[in-house]
C-alpha cells in the first residue's frame, strides 16, 4: 500500500545559468520548495549516463518530479506553474490566448534573447576569449527592442500581471545588461519592468545571487587575460 508520501521535486542545476535562475524565480513565486542539486558543466557531470538517462540532450534545468522528468527551462517552468499554481493560474494562464501571448515571449526568450547572451559569455568560460567582440554587444542590446515594445502595452511582458515570461526573460536580460547594458533613455519601459522584476521579494535569493557569480566568473576571467 503507498504511502501517500511525495519528495519535493528535484531541480538538476547550476546557479550561475540564467535558465536555471529562471526555473528558480518561478518556484519561488509559486510558493514551492525544490531539491535542489547542482551539476558541474564544465566538470562534465551533465555527460555522466546517469544524466543522460535523465534528459539525452545533456543541459540543464532538468526537473524530476517524482518520475516526471522535464527538461527545458521554459517547459519546466509552464509545468511548475500547471502543476503548483492552485486556484490562481495568473503565472500562466489556461485561458488559450493569454497562454499564446505568454508562449509568445517564451520563444522571444529562447530564440533571441538567450542565444545572444550565450554568444557573450560561454566563449569566454569555456574556450578562452579574450574579449566580449563589440559586434555581439550591439547585437545583443537590439534584442531589447522587442522587449520595449512589448512592454508599451502593460507592466509585464504579457500584459498588466507577472506571468513565467517575466520570470524566464528576467533571469536573461538582468545577465545581457551586465555586459551589454541598457540604455536608459532609448529603453525607458524595459529600464521600469526590471527595477519593477527586482522589487519582487524572491529576486534577490533566486536571481541576483547567481547572476552576481556568472558576472564575476566572467570578468574575472577577461581579467586575467
Amino acid at each position: 500500500m503507498s504511502t501517500g508520501l511525495v519528495n519535493k521535486p528535484v531541480l538538476y542545476y547550476a546557479p550561475r545559468s540564467p535558465p536555471c535562475r529562471s526555473v528558480l524565480l518561478t518556484a519561488a513565486a509559486l510558493g514551492l520548495e525544490l531539491d535542489l542539486r547542482i551539476v558541474n558543466v564544465k566538470a562534465g557531470e551533465h555527460m555522466t549516463e546517469e544524466f543522460l538517462k535523465l534528459n539525452p540532450q545533456h543541459t540543464i534545468p532538468v526537473l524530476d518530479d517524482n518520475g516526471v522528468v522535464v527538461s527545458d527551462s521554459h517547459v519546466i517552468c509552464s509545468y511548475l506553474a500547471d502543476k503548483y499554481a492552485g486556484a490562481d493560474d495568473s503565472l500562466y494562464p489556461k485561458n488559450e490566448a493569454q497562454r499564446r501571448l505568454i508562449d509568445a515571449r517564451l520563444y522571444y526568450d529562447c530564440g533571441h534573447l538567450f542565444p545572444r547572451v550565450r554568444f557573450i559569455v560561454e566563449p569566454v568560460i569555456y574556450f578562452g576569449a579574450k574579449q566580449i567582440p563589440e559586434d555581439r554587444i550591439s547585437y545583443m542590446q537590439k534584442a531589447y527592442d522587442g522587449l520595449e515594445h512589448c512592454l508599451a502595452a502593460g507592466a509585464y511582458l504579457a500584459g498588466d500581471k507577472l506571468t513565467i515570461a517575466d520570470l524566464c526573460s528576467v533571469a536573461t536580460v538582468s545577465t545581457a545588461a551586465a555586459f551589454a547594458p541598457i540604455d536608459e533613455a532609448k529603453y525607458p519601459q524595459l529600464t521600469a519592468w526590471i527595477k519593477r522584476m527586482e522589487a519582487l521579494p524572491y529576486y534577490e535569493a533566486n536571481n541576483r545571487q547567481g547572476l552576481d557569480m556568472l558576472v564575476k566568473v566572467v570578468k574575472g576571467l577577461l581579467a586575467e587575460q
